[in-house]
């Protein structure tokens, strides 16, 4: 007999990735600059590469930094768009057929970018 669920699954928990990626960024660098004036003991016992592991993380977390911040940014957007009628999935304003990914207006065909035509041969 197939177990059925007691309750049904909770919501998703949204962290605040931002802080957490922060921090963990900034620890690196603090143990990056603790470990730069022991480096030539650390070299002496076999651990030299130690302070490069940790500037190697606190880059890497400054990756992770810009990443999330723009993530956060979209979920931002597509929950303005989904409360103003909008199409975020595709950039498409459903109430004037604007596409904001390459300034294409569906209406007349025409391109901001370049004032050109889309059905002109080039």
């Amino acid at each position: 007999m197939p177990k059925t669920a007691l309750r049904p699954a909770p919501p998703a928990i949204e962290g605040n990735d931002v802080a957490i990626v922060g921090t963990g960024t900034v620890l690196w660098f603090v143990g990056f600059v603790a470990l730069v004036p022991f480096q030539g003991w650390l070299s002496d016992h076999g651990h030299g590469n130690w302070p490069w592991i940790c500037l190697s993380g606190g880059l890497l977390g400054l990756i992770g930094l810009k990443y999330c911040t723009a993530r956060r940014a979209a979920i931002r957007r597509a929950r303005a768009a989904a409360t103003d009628g909008t199409d975020a999935a595709d950039g498409t304003d459903a109430a004037d057929g604007t596409d904001a990914a390459d300034g294409t207006d569906a209406a007349d065909g025409t391109d901001a970018a370049d004032g050109a035509e889309a059905g002109a041969g080039s």
